[in-house]
């Protein structure tokens, strides 16, 4: 670090800061502080008037000044704050107010009062809450396509063009500064730093006397550590970034935060993630010391309470307005939130009040076009004296906000443990026996028809076969159709997740959204596929249900409702990826099954004339 441009830059920003002053607000000794000034003085780069106290830049020291003019800003936004829910779920952590004022927005302030217009937000999760600043104030938007899988090194490896040659500060858009830290002229790459006494799991930094960092390690005790804004010199962005890169392009490194490359670089360890690879040079960046109460990262909504107390009540948020209103407590007694696994239709939250443990669902986004909610109200009312659901709380048939009981200990079924397999399909069967009834089906014909025209034509162009395969299933519906099976209260969605063992070892079938009445044998084959069954494990499947040999006509519907509901979710899933949602190979594998099982019913003897007049098509 130039402490020379720094004492120019002090001087710039304040000419009659005396030598104890200056020597607090450069973090060195005061005797440090008086050899600098009388340096700066002998090489004519500032003058001082013992008459009024003050100093005055000279020629030199303006042109010391202009190599460290700040030309940007960076600021991360693209990432999802799970430990934020339900707040993030319609809002992005970084725009969430702080007294009143939005996160980021403070700090494009504090940058603009620097003199920093140039200011590139990186977004992902949803990008669009982001666009208003563009007119309020002048950023730029830069899209991650990779938020939704990756870490910070990625989202700084999509921004890189913005640091080379510039000196640029990189920034969290959730991040809150009581002061403005920011300046126009920063003489020396840093990491901004506070101290955190006792343990910590924090990155803790090693520096040298002068404040450079010389090591970095996860965890630690009364340490230095890692904590709000960076700034990265030209210097340092030349040095650093074809590392990232190195790292970007590196498999394994997916999930890292970019931080641990500067803390490999900085620790010898490079060669960890880059084998054989030692020959990078050594950035320098320094510690940038703060004082107590200047940083916040705030880690999630409880700590948001305690320093804002607008949020012990009044969170402006759906979710947990809701969850106030029905079980008549305030905000402030919703304790313990916990993002859970995002689920391929809804959001869902954990939390606790008075000590038990409830889940809140929000339907995801497009949902509302898949799910008709009064309907699925309509089934959990149906069934909710039968024992064979989770205890609903709460259901909104208009919104499908619903809140349910959450069962300590519980776990899902395991599809490749068959005693767990049999005690399901024994549930199923319960479910199908009770005579239970509602007034609308499962029309899987209607569903695949509704889902194909969401697709607006999406779907022809990924797969190329896709208008034979698209005739097959409605030769296996029109046959089906034919058979005029008896239709019972239906599950539909019995993936192995929805079943809960309870820690009573008592059973129960959750999440009826796709429910309705239908031919029973659908909830076997939707099971098999959302397991991943091969051949064998099918088989084993309807015979467990069944508890004997299947006749041929059971076998070509279970065979047949396979093919559709591979076909059927393949284009559900290929709609939720058009809004934003990606599941994987999860498309590959339903049309694989689609495909597969109409052929073995076509090439196989035993379903010569099944619901097809006598002649096989």
């Amino acid at each position: 670090m130039d402490r020379l441009g720094l004492l120019c830059r002090n001087i710039y920003e304040n000419n009659k800061m005396t030598q104890r002053e200056l020597a607090a607000a450069m973090d060195i000794s005061l005797g440090t502080c008086n050899h600098l000034v009388k340096e700066g003085l002998d090489q004519e780069l500032f003058s001082f008037d013992p008459v009024d106290g003050s100093y005055s830049l000279l020629k030199g020291g303006v042109d010391l000044l202009r190599n460290y003019r700040m030309d940007s800003a960076v600021i991360l936004a693209a990432g999802f704050g799970s430990r934020f829910v339900p707040l993030t779920f319609e809002t992005p952590k970084g725009l969430l107010e702080v007294y009143g004022e939005r996160m980021i927005e403070r700090q494009i302030k504090q940058l603009h009062e620097a003199g920093v217009t140039d200011i590139t937000i990186v977004v992902g999760y949803l990008k669009e809450k982001f666009e208003y600043l563009i007119d309020k104030f002048g950023v730029k938007l830069l899209y991650n396509p990779e938020y939704h899988n990756k870490n910070t090194l990625t989202t700084l490896y999509r921004a890189r063009e913005c640091f080379i040659g510039r000196n640029t500060y990189l920034l969290s858009s959730d991040n809150w500064m009581r002061n403005n830290m920011y300046h126009t002229y920063e003489c020396g790459a840093w990491y901004s730093s506070v101290y955190m006494k006792g343990e910590t799991s924090e990155w803790c930094l090693e520096t040298s006397k002068k404040g450079l960092l010389t090591g970095v390690k996860v965890g630690g005790e009364d340490s230095w550590v890692m904590y709000g804004p960076v700034f990265f010199s030209k210097e340092f962005s030349e040095k650093f970034f074809p590392v990232l890169e190195e790292y970007y392009h590196t498999p394994g490194t997916e999930q890292m935060y970019w931080e641990q490359v500067l803390a490999d670089l900085l620790n010898g360890e490079v060669d960890s993630h880059l084998p054989g690879k030692h020959h990078f040079p050594v950035p320098e960046m320094y510690i940038n010391r703060q004082p107590d109460n200047q940083v916040y990262e705030f880690e999630n909504l409880e700590e948001l309470r305690l320093f804002d107390e607008r949020y012990q009540n009044h969170s402006d948020n759906i979710a947990m307005e809701l969850i106030s209103e029905v079980l008549q407590v305030p905000e402030s007694e919703i304790t313990g939130i916990k993002c859970l696994k995002t689920g391929m239709t809804n959001k869902s939250f954990l939390f606790k009040v008075h000590g038990k443990s409830y889940i809140c669902r929000i339907p995801g986004p497009g949902t509302e076009l898949l799910i008709n909610r009064k309907q699925e109200k309509a089934v959990y009312d149906a069934i909710k004296d039968y024992g064979i659901t989770e205890h609903v709380v709460y259901m909104n048939g208009e919104t499908g906000y619903k809140i349910s009981e959450y069962y300590e200990g519980a776990r899902n079924s395991d599809p490749r443990d068959w005693d767990d397999v049999a005690r399901c399909m024994a549930l199923v069967e319960k479910l199908h026996d009770s005579k239970l009834h509602v007034d609308y089906s499962f029309d899987i014909r209607e569903r695949i028809g509704f889902y194909e025209a969401l697709c607006r034509g999406y779907e022809k162009k990924l797969f190329e076969d896709y208008p034979e395969v698209k005739s097959h299933m409605t030769t296996l519906l029109d046959r089906l159709d034919r058979l005029n099976r008896p239709k019972v209260l239906s599950h539909i969605d019995s993936v192995c997740d929805n079943f809960l063992f309870l820690p009573d070892g008592d059973l129960r079938l959750i999440d009826w959204e796709y429910s309705g009445m239908c031919d029973p044998l659908i909830d076997v084959s939707m099971c098999a596929i959302y397991s991943y069954y091969n051949d064998f494990e099918v088989e084993k499947l309807i015979k467990l249900y069944l508890h004997r040999e299947p006749t041929s006509e059971e076998r070509f519907v279970y065979y047949a409702y396979i093919a559709l509901g591979g076909f059927l979710w393949c284009l559900w899933a290929v709609y939720k990826s058009s809004v934003g949602e990606e599941f994987g190979d999860y498309t590959i594998v339903m049309y694989r099954y689609a495909k597969r099982f109409y052929k073995k019913i076509i090439t196989s003897p035993e379903f010569l004339g099944i619901g097809d007049g006598g002649t096989l098509r």
